[in-house]
């Protein structure tokens, strides 16, 4: 296998198969999918009803170290594992999250996995795909413009126009639209106010789309939304503006996973995409459920490093929806960890055992943070050329000592029968005994859980809130949220609130800024450092490279 070929051109040159052969793998048959030409399908409710009484596979979560500018691999692994796993003869399934458009045409370019671990048809998982990222920025857009007409139609819920806190959405990186004015032009425009957008995938009904268990609950959740409050400083919801009937409707289909395949032919859900590091970064509740019931093995990743996604997959999401992993994943490059040691990143290529030495401590507090949820780590290094043998045994050496075996992961050069060591250690993982627990009691104060997430998992002395925290934690009080999970938006660079802060931080205070509430997700999102719910684009755009041909053929996605 070439390795000189891009990412989309390794993806066009697979022959997919129909996806009805794909369904059938799972059990599935085609009345239970709803088509979107020949590789793409919805699965439908009822098979749920079908499907809901069988035994639930293994749960393997994929996660990673701290991110770095050198790559980690998490979406390839997780893809490459779930082929390896396949080729092991297991009955095996994967779920990812939707990519947003913004990323995709700004610095990351598109997430499908690489090399031969790939999703596939990949141009279309990129770009639209079924559409349910713009079903959501409808039903969200819906509810913003309920909340104006409302303010316009003579303000019936007493509703102040300074203190609405929905702004409005699109899925796209734009930073002209983070604060803008918006009623100008007379009477008849509307009340002139301050609003903005953030980007779709930080929409609460993003969120709540991926935490949802059917139509009845989603609708319950959207009633819940807080769009704004009173004069006299009572919430206004999206239920009493009469608005989660019909954004249930724009959501309706959304709701329904997506299946697809990796390139060897092993059956993948694509649904959801909250960001981790403003929301609880994993794929939909739905697919989960689907994927558990329909494989032995179902292999699914969280959003950016440990601290991140995986610990609120497992706080959230897991307590929400029942869930008990049995195994997860760290995925770490010798790259990655020479960079979390001090080197620059034009250097890495060279050897440098002391900055190994020195970026390990990273990789240790992710798996001692996992082990301490009761889980079972295995670590999947992501093979690089340029590694040397005496720079993996140092991190096998390590890991070994904290109880992780470790993976020479070659899913990118060489699909799934790169990942068979790593299949391998990971079934044998999932057999171990387990008891899995949540990090903090969902009963504690919120500032409780705020102080569990950043000692315990950031490796903080200590949690701080501002003034503006303070007065949003006592609202939180006052409307009887208090029971409320919590959801930590923090930078992906560092495991503290300070993106210079690389490798294992120490001697450190994580300061809430903020308390936003997302009460129809069901949890706080504690607000820490400089979080951007509206990127922007770079100097040099992922846009300038992507081109389509006469022939509808797309170059330079990635």
């Amino acid at each position: 296998m070439s390795q000189h070929l891009s990412d989309i051109d390794i993806a066009q040159q697979c022959v997919m198969e129909p996806i009805d052969a794909i369904a059938a793998k799972l059990g599935i048959g085609d009345d239970d999918l709803e088509h979107y030409g020949k590789y793409k399908a919805k699965v439908s409710f009822d098979l749920w009803e079908r499907i809901r009484g069988n035994d639930d596979g293994k749960l393997i979560l994929v996660t990673a170290i701290t991110p770095t500018p050198a790559g980690e691999g998490k979406t390839t692994t997780s893809v490459g594992l779930a082929q390896g796993l396949a080729r092991l003869g297991k009955k095996t399934t994967l779920a990812l999250r939707e990519p947003s458009l913004g990323p995709v045409f700004g610095v990351k370019g598109g997430a499908a996995g690489g090399g031969y671990s790939q999703v596939v048809p990949m141009e279309d998982i990129n770009i639209h795909f079924t559409g349910d990222i713009h079903a959501i920025t409808a039903a969200h857009n819906l509810l913003a413009a309920m909340v104006d007409n409302s303010l316009q139609q003579g303000n019936e819920l007493n509703i102040d126009p300074r203190r609405v806190v929905l702004r409005r959405v699109m899925d796209m990186n734009d930073r002209a639209l983070r604060n803008i004015v918006i009623g100008l032009g007379g009477k008849a425009q509307g009340v002139p106010r301050e609003n903005g957008f953030d980007i779709t995938v930080a929409s609460e009904v993003m969120a709540i789309l991926c935490l949802a268990s059917g139509i009845s609950d989603l609708k319950e959740r959207l009633a819940r939304i807080i769009v704004a409050y009173t004069y006299d400083d009572r919430p206004v919801t999206a239920g009493d503006l009469g608005a989660p009937g019909a954004m249930a409707m724009l959501l309706k289909d959304a709701l329904k996973p997506n299946l697809v395949q990796t390139l060897e032919g092993v059956p993948a859900f694509i649904h959801g995409g909250p960001f981790a590091n403003i929301a609880h970064g994993c794929n939909s509740v739905m697919a989960t459920k689907y994927g558990l019931k329909l494989a032995d093995y179902f292999v699914t990743e969280a959003g950016f490093a440990a601290d991140l996604g995986a610990e609120k997959f497992l706080d959230i999401k897991c307590r929400l929806a029942g869930l008990k992993p049995d195994a997860v994943v760290i995925v770490a490059t010798v790259r990655a960890l020479k960079m979390h040691g001090g080197m620059a990143k034009e250097r890495l290529g060279e050897l440098d055992m002391e900055a190994l030495a020195a970026g390990i401590p990273n990789l240790e507090k992710h798996i001692e943070n996992i082990k301490g949820f009761g889980l079972p780590v295995v670590v999947a290094v992501n093979a690089f050329p340029t590694d040397r043998p005496e720079e993996l045994a140092l991190v096998e050496e390590k890991c070994r000592a904290l109880g992780a075996p470790v993976a020479l992961s070659e899913v990118w050069a060489k699909g799934g029968e790169g990942g068979l060591d790593l299949a391998r250690k990971v079934i044998a993982a999932c057999d171990e005994p387990k008891a899995f627990h949540f990090l903090y009691d969902a009963d504690l104060p919120p500032k409780e859980k705020m102080r569990a997430i950043a000692t315990k998992i950031y490796g903080a002395d200590d949690i701080a809130f501002t003034d503006q925290a303070e007065k949003d934690l006592k609202t939180v009080s006052a409307l009887g949220l208090d029971g409320l999970l919590v959801c930590m938006a923090k930078t992906q660079a560092s495991l503290s609130d300070d993106p210079a802060k690389k490798g294992r931080p120490r001697n450190f205070t994580v300061t809430v800024r903020e308390v936003r509430i997302a009460a129809g997700a069901g949890f706080l999102v504690a607000v820490t450092g400089s979080i951007m719910t509206m990127p922007g684009l770079p100097k040099r755009p992922a846009a300038l490279a992507i081109d389509v041909d006469e022939k509808g053929r797309v170059s330079g996605l990635f």
